[in-house]
């Protein structure tokens, strides 16, 4: 578990658990739940889970059926209460499914667009058609947070248009260009959870 997770930057919400003490807690829960729970233990071995706090929520993503997500919502509110002594509501676990194709997570938008692929092939007399369909991950980033970034340097407004200033006129184009970058890795750091 601990060298599959991945998780973005954390930011401290009250009660839940600091990611640097996550996996060990995970770790108890496992040996918790071999005294008390036999039979249903099998997941919590080999399960994929990728572990976020986003605005003071906890995000925990997992590839799975309903009913798996449906057990993991028992355990952690099993874990919470037994674990911290804080009474957890379960109605406060929502168990969303995300598309196939597109969601919108984090300000990023990805999907899985399918991109049909035509070969044609020619053996001797005959000549054919091949449909192949390929999948490909596409990961847009939001203008809006570039824009606002941009006009927090004050290069353009809020809605996006240019601001004329005598002090633009004085740089060269590669100074404009490196402050540009410099506010794009910023904007790719905050996204990636690097600082």
């Amino acid at each position: 578990l601990r060298k599959q997770s991945s998780y973005l930057r954390s930011i401290s919400s009250g009660v839940f658990l600091e990611r640097t003490h996550f996996y060990g807690k995970i770790e108890y829960l496992r040996v918790v739940s071999c005294n008390s729970f036999q039979r249903i233990l099998w997941f919590l071995k080999d399960i994929f889970i990728h572990y976020v706090r986003y605005q003071g929520k906890a995000i925990l993503a997992s590839k799975g059926t309903l009913i798996l997500m449906n057990k993991w919502k028992f355990h952690f509110v099993n874990f919470w209460q037994s674990y911290f002594h804080f009474w957890f509501q379960p109605y406060r676990i929502h168990i969303k499914q995300l598309p196939n194709y597109s969601f919108s997570f984090l300000g990023y938008f990805s999907s899985v667009l399918k991109n049909p692929l035509v070969v044609r092939n020619q053996m001797l007399e005959n000549s054919f058609l091949i449909n192949t369909l390929t999948k490909k991950l596409d990961t847009i980033a939001p203008v809006i947070f570039l824009i606002g970034s941009l006009s927090k340097a004050q290069f353009c407004t809020v809605l996006g248009h240019p601001i004329s200033k005598p002090i633009w006129t004085n740089l060269s184009d590669s100074d404009i260009l490196d402050q540009f970058c410099r506010i794009c890795r910023n904007l790719c750091r905050y996204h990636s959870g690097s600082s």
